[in-house]
């Protein structure tokens, strides 16, 4: 009985933090209080890293023209992890990129931002960098300089799925997937087979085949998976055709030989970070991945496929819930 339960799964979808959510427990009578614990987590979440909130603690620090400010514990490691992947990644993924974002247009929901076609006047200017924002951990003091604006947008949803996944599977004791918006973490006693992903270019329901480009079902049994892509969070401002992958050199969208890149690693704001540098990085993103040693699929602009060694094998069929990443 104990190994048919560990087989059977159960999933929750719904929308949080402006992307989808995706919950399946392998205990099913435990999918509606993990729901619970859920949604109370990402709304702690969305109250302290949201720049759409004018309530948030991240559009407070804007308010403070430099001088330092004592945050809530939850901003604080949100920001550790923002800083530690802009370090990580030689600055890649940096979160001062806010000013940045603000003026190609997404200063708001992304569903609220596809229909303004408003022109904008693209200008390249390097953002402000992450060195210039210091977190005192022991007191957790962030010290941001006036007129910096910062977007936890390239970090923020990864961490929040680590530790929504690492929270339920401690307190329910069974395994668990949470997804945001194909950020995608695992923890507890995977089902038999292991979780199974769906990599793919866009983020859409699980139980639709995607329409646009290529895709793959792989199996995972812990850490996290995350696909960085510029085919999803697209607009038009103007003659512009824009995406959110901002490149912190240039202030504006990276111009990239790759669609999408999924990676593997043992926490899916690790694998967020190294997919979303990747992108920034360019043509020299296979040289840089390969010397960090993560499983990679790489999807050019032309639809080919390149995987490093360690990429997760297709995964078998079966019947049970999956996710999207």
């Amino acid at each position: 009985m104990a190994t048919a339960a560990r087989r059977t799964t159960a999933a929750a979808d719904w929308r949080a933090l402006g992307t989808s959510v995706r919950l399946v427990t392998t205990d099913p009578a435990l999918l509606d209080s993990c729901n619970l614990l859920l949604a109370r987590h990402l709304a702690e979440v969305d109250a302290a890293c949201s720049r759409f909130r004018q309530d948030s603690e991240l559009v407070a620090l804007d308010q403070a023209r430099g001088r330092p400010v004592r945050v809530s514990p939850l901003l604080a490691e949100a920001l550790a992890v923002a800083l530690r992947a802009a370090a990580a990644t030689d600055g890649a993924v940096d979160p001062t990129v806010g000013s940045a974002i603000g003026a190609l247009g997404y200063d708001r929901d992304f569903r609220l931002i596809q229909d303004d076609g408003r022109p904008i006047r693209l200008t390249v200017r390097p953002v402000p960098g992450w060195r210039a924002v210091t977190l005192d951990r022991a007191t957790d003091t962030v010290t941001v300089p006036a007129g910096v604006r910062l977007d936890l947008g390239a970090t923020a949803k990864a961490w929040a799925a680590d530790k929504a996944a690492a929270l339920l599977a401690e307190a329910a004791g069974c395994g668990v997937l949470v997804s945001l918006g194909g950020d995608t973490a695992v923890a507890g006693e995977p089902p038999a087979g292991g979780w199974r992903v769906r990599v793919q270019d866009a983020t859409g329901p699980v139980d639709e085949t995607p329409a646009p480009g290529t895709y793959a079902t792989v199996s995972i049994r812990s850490g996290g998976l995350a696909t960085s892509g510029t085919t999803s969070r697209r607009w038009r401002r103007g003659a512009h055709d824009l995406h959110h992958i901002v490149d912190p050199y240039t202030g504006l969208p990276a111009e990239t030989p790759w669609r999408t890149v999924s990676v593997a690693a043992a926490t899916c704001a690790d694998a967020n970070a190294a997919g979303t540098a990747a992108l920034v990085k360019g043509a020299g993103a296979q040289r840089w991945l390969a010397g960090l040693g993560l499983p990679v699929r790489l999807v050019a602009n032309d639809g080919t496929v390149v995987t490093t060694p360690g990429w997760p094998a297709s995964a078998p069929a079966w019947s049970g819930p999956e996710a999207a990443a």
